[in-house]
C-alpha cells in the first residue's frame, strides 16, 4: 500500500509516519516538495505517485498569528484540503484529514460534550478556516476521514515540554482552569490514523482525541507530579492570564470537550490521557 503524508515536518507526521510506516510504501512531503494551495501542482503529484491513501497533516496552526496573517491561512486550512480532496477523488484515493475542536464555538455548558454533528461556530480565523477545509472536503469526495483533535503534543515544542521547563526553572507559574478539554497524545492519534486504515471504519468525521477530560491548570499539576518537580502551580482565569501576560490573544475554547463515543463504536483504540501522558514522559526520560 502506498501512503502520501503531507506537512512531513510537523509533529503529528512524524508519528504518522513511525506508524504506518512497516509494510508500506511512505510518501512524505512538506510545502518545498508538495504546495497543497497549488490545485495544478497537486493534481499533477498525486497523479504520478497515485498513493491509496494521502494523510493531510499540513496546517496553518499559530492560532492567534491566524487573525493577522491574511489569505494565507485560508489557502492552506481550506483550499489545500480541496485540492488534496479532489486529486484523491480523480485517482480513487482515501483523504485522511486533521481538523480541530475550534470549528466549535467553545461556549457549550461545561457539564456538555460535542458529538460530531453538533453545530459548528467557530469564532477564530484559524476555526473558520479550518471548518471551510472540512466542507471543501466533504463537497470533493466521498471517501474521507477527517479527524477532529485538541491539545497535542507530542515531538518537538509542545505544552508538555514547556510546563516542564518552566517546573525546572521556577518556583511558582500560573496557568489557565477554566479552558476544558482533552490532552491528546500524538502517537495515539497516529495510532488512530492507523487503526482507521488497517479496520477500514465507516468514512466521514470522527473526535479524535485522549479519553478523560482536564483543563490546564490541573494537566500542569499531573505532568509536574509524574515527572516529581517541585513547583506551585496557580490556577487564573483566562482574562487573569492575558492581563498578567499583557498579550492579545485569539479567544479561547472554554469547552474542547469532544466524546469519543462514534470512534469507539467503529471498533478504534482511545487512550485515558493520563496513562497516555506517562508513556509520553517516560518516553522523554522524566519518569
Amino acid at each position: 500500500m502506498k501512503i502520501l503524508i503531507t506537512g512531513a515536518n510537523g509533529m503529528l507526521a512524524h508519528s504518522v509516519k513511525a506508524r504506518v510506516e512497516k509494510g508500506n510504501e511512505i510518501i512524505c512531503t512538506d510545502v518545498a516538495d508538495l504546495d497543497i494551495t497549488n490545485e495544478e501542482a497537486v493534481s499533477k503529484f498525486v497523479k504520478e505517485a497515485k498513493p491509496n491513501y494521502i494523510i493531510n497533516c499540513a496546517a496553518f496552526t499559530a492560532v492567534d498569528k491566524a487573525e493577522t496573517a491574511g489569505e494565507i491561512v485560508e489557502k492552506i486550512n481550506a483550499e489545500g484540503p480541496r485540492n488534496l480532496a479532489k486529486a484523491a477523488k480523480e485517482n480513487d484515493a482515501v483523504l485522511i484529514h486533521i481538523s480541530t475542536d475550534y470549528v466549535f464555538g467553545g461556549d457549550l455548558d461545561l457539564s456538555k460534550v460535542y458529538n460530531e454533528n453538533d453545530p459548528k461556530a467557530p469564532v477564530t480565523a484559524y476555526g473558520i478556516t479550518k471548518l471551510h477545509g472540512e466542507e471543501y472536503i466533504e463537497k470533493e469526495t466521498d471517501k474521507y476521514y477527517i479527524f477532529r483533535t485538541a491539545w497535542l503534543y507530542g515531538e518537538g515544542n509542545n505544552f508538555v515540554r514547556t510546563m516542564l521547563k518552566l517546573g525546572e526553572t521556577k518556583d511558582e507559574i500560573s496557568v489557565v482552569a477554566d479552558q476544558w478539554g482533552s490532552p491528546t497524545y500524538a502517537e495515539d492519534l497516529a495510532n488512530i490514523i492507523g487503526e482507521a486504515i488497517e479496520k477500514k471504519i465507516p468514512y466521514g468525521i470522527y473526535n479524535a482525541t485522549n479519553q478523560g477530560y482536564t483543563n490546564w491548570y490541573e494537566f500542569t499539576k499531573t505532568i509536574l507530579e509524574y515527572a516529581k518537580i517541585d513547583c506551585k502551580v496557580n490556577p487564573v482565569t483566562t482574562e487573569e492570564y492575558i492581563e498578567m501576560m499583557k498579550i492579545v490573544q485569539a479567544k479561547r475554547p472554554k469547552n474542547s470537550k469532544l466524546s469519543k463515543d462514534k470512534l469507539i463504536n467503529a471498533g478504534v483504540t482511545v487512550p485515558e490521557w493520563k496513562e497516555s501522558l506517562k508513556r509520553y514522559l517516560v518516553a522523554e526520560g522524566k519518569m
